[in-house]
């Protein structure tokens, strides 16, 4: 029987459209209509059909995790921050209480630690430890309008971003990490804040985070503009 992870890498998967994807080409006006079909198909099954916002992914003992993981970035150089100290996370949108928040207002707010397999729509895996504060406490804390549906995350790596549902977004495994295997958060996975959950595939995951909009109506985002699957859960 085909589990969860197997169904959806069969419907990414199939044909050359899943191969110019992962290598991060469109294919062109001949090949974007089918990328687009199989991204449609995708998002339907993976929202409506196999998430559950009460499904938690399985953790593993630090001894399984990985030291090294591959870095990706869409900038010509690995980005990083001239200035540091003046880095704000902007909270905004459809909220009560709009919120301009430091790594330090961060590591304030309640903490998740977990050890969890990181997928990558290009096949590998690799098993790492996260932390940071959940994205659901941000959500608390700037008091959601009703209308708000859908949250963007935006990023410093030249115009990078994401698009998610809000479910996903409230998954308690969802997080803004600052931390990763015990140590502050290195730039060549996203510092100095990123967005991370073991839900997700790895381009969903927004690195170099500076601000997180709440929204009614659905973002885009850098490869789901391309074709890929908007939802991509694993």
């Amino acid at each position: 029987m085909t589990d969860r992870r197997g169904f959806l890498r069969l419907l990414a998967g199939a044909g050359p459209a899943s191969l110019v994807a992962a290598c991060g080409w469109d294919g062109g006006n001949g090949v974007r209509p089918l990328l687009l079909d199989i991204s449609r198909v995708n998002d339907w099954v993976g929202e409506k059909i196999l998430f559950s916002p009460r499904r938690l992914a399985r953790e593993y003992p630090i001894t399984e995790r990985n030291t090294h993981m591959p870095a990706y970035f869409v900038s010509r150089e690995l980005p990083v921050l001239t200035n540091p100290s003046a880095w704000r996370l902007q909270v905004g949108g459809l909220v009560r209480k709009p919120l301009s928040l430091t790594i330090d207002d961060l590591q304030a707010m309640p903490r998740t630690s977990y050890t969890v397999k990181h997928h990558c729509v290009e096949g590998w895996s690799a098993i790492a430890t996260w932390h940071g504060v959940p994205v659901s406490a941000i959500a608390e804390r700037c008091e959601l309008l009703p209308q708000a549906r859908y949250v963007r995350f935006d990023s410093f790596d030249s115009a990078y971003y994401n698009g998610w549902d809000m479910a996903s977004a409230m998954h308690p495994q969802t997080i803004l990490a600052y931390g990763w295997n015990d140590n502050p958060l290195p730039p060549t996975h996203g510092a100095p804040l990123r967005l991370y959950s073991p839900t997700k595939l790895g381009y969903k995951m927004t690195k170099y985070l500076v601000s997180v909009t709440f929204t009614a109506e659905r973002p885009g985002g850098y490869w789901e503009d391309q074709g890929y699957p908007w939802f991509a859960g694993v």
